[in-house]
């Protein structure tokens, strides 16, 4: 549960009744409308919001109670890729510096930091070229690769998919879906992928979540529409 003081001063209530598990290598879809949620929830898995009543558990141990410095180790393992990447970029860093960033915590020598910056790029389809490009010189489309880059750098066991395409267009967002599908099936990862694309979601994903008005809708018995009373807990 999470509540947020609203203009007037009163506390509004924006996440309730929300629960879930997430499986080991799974895609587990949230669709909602705007204002339904989705976002706040993630930034309740990603510990970035605290939660005022509940608990996110990873890997059966108590995330969101951690001290910042205990949760600093396992930020590494709940990676997330934003709607817009700009945003999260420094527009003054170089591609390279952007993915490298990621590497700091990595005991590597500085040819073998370039060499992982390379092959990361290479992975999500851009060639080294890219390297001293700044994010304004780069497409939309491109920015979302160094953007799930530098979310893969650290090897996570969950990449947080927040509107991850809805900023592109038709064609890009096949490539992009077409590369995340790829990449989770090659790193052994699971996706938490928050859309407002009900089809989207439903096309992408292995089991899915309805949020309205901060809560999770009941599915009807058979469906592959999951709302498990179950914290996130990613099998180890």
């Amino acid at each position: 549960m999470k509540r947020f003081k609203g203009p007037d001063g009163v506390p509004r209530t924006i996440v309730d009744d929300v629960s879930f598990e997430l499986r080991s290598g799974e895609t587990l879809g949230v669709v909602g409308e705007s204002g339904s949620g989705k976002s706040t929830m993630a930034r309740m898995a990603l510990a970035l919001e605290l939660p005022d009543g509940g608990a996110v558990l990873f890997q059966r141990q108590a995330w969101t109670t951690l001290t910042d410095r205990e949760r600093r180790t396992w930020r590494r393992a709940v990676t997330v890729i934003y709607q817009d990447p700009l945003s999260s970029f420094d527009p003054r860093w170089t591609v390279g510096r952007i993915i490298s960033d990621r590497l700091a915590n990595d005991v590597l020598t500085r040819g073998e930091r370039d060499a992982r910056v390379v092959q990361l790029l290479d992975l999500v389809g851009l060639s080294s070229a890219f390297l001293d490009r700044q994010p304004l010189e780069l497409s939309g489309g491109q920015r979302q690769r160094v953007a799930i880059a530098r979310a893969i750098a650290p090897r996570p066991a969950v990449i947080v998919c927040d509107e991850p395409v809805s900023a592109l267009d038709f064609l890009i967002q096949a490539q992009v879906l077409d590369l995340l599908a790829d990449l989770k099936a090659h790193l052994n990862m699971s996706y938490i992928f928050i859309s407002h694309d009900f089809g989207l979601v439903r096309h992408f994903s292995d089991r899915v979540i309805v949020m309205r008005k901060g809560a999770s809708l009941r599915p009807a018995p058979g469906t592959r529409y999951s709302s498990i009373r179950v914290p996130i807990t990613p099998e180890a």
